[in-house]
């Protein structure tokens, strides 16, 4: 039977799988990448969700910094990295599209995408390896807050960020 004939219009494209049965992006995380997927518990006061764990494995560097950033809705940080910090991006309200790029060269992914829309409906703790290059935007209706727990704090004097601006050709991806 035709595509038209079951409804579907003439030029219509179906969608390729792009995540696993276990909610891992194809063709597969990023080297160094890790994700956990918390779950919500629901209280009779509202609910309550762990931020991490040890046994969820994310990695066994020190949290040696903790900050929290708001998005506005449509808000976008991008595009930013790290030389040697490591950073853990755990979405604690709103909803957020959080997309990686590996460009580093003796990487086994370089060149690999990573996209994740973690968030209130779907809590999960993010951890962004150095060299990786990361941007994140509101995708809700209402401020979206991040913790980030980095194994580094913060250097005043010597920052280990490193920017690229939000539309740039480094970065086959539009955030």
């Amino acid at each position: 039977m035709e595509p038209a004939n079951r409804g579907m219009l003439m030029g219509a494209v179906k969608d390729k799988q792009s995540i696993t049965a276990d909610w891992n992006p194809l063709p597969g995380l990023i080297e160094g990448v890790r994700v956990f997927e918390a779950k919500n518990v629901l209280k009779n006061s509202g609910s309550l969700v762990e931020i991490i764990r040890p046994e969820w494995n994310i990695d066994s560097l020190p949290i040696r910094h903790v900050f929290q950033v708001t998005l506005n809705p449509g808000g976008v940080s991008a595009w930013h990295s790290h030389h040697l910090t490591t950073d853990r991006l755990f979405v604690t309200q709103g909803s957020a599209l959080i997309v990686l790029y590996d460009p580093r060269q003796k990487s086994p992914t370089q060149g690999r995408i990573n996209e994740f829309r973690l968030g209130t409906l779907r809590p999960g703790l993010l951890k962004v390896p150095p060299g990786v290059w990361h941007g994140v935007k509101n995708i809700g209706a209402t401020p979206a807050l991040i913790l980030n727990l980095t194994d580094r704090p913060y250097e005043y004097e010597d920052p280990d960020n490193y920017r690229l601006p939000e539309v740039t050709d480094q970065i086959p991806y539009q955030i």
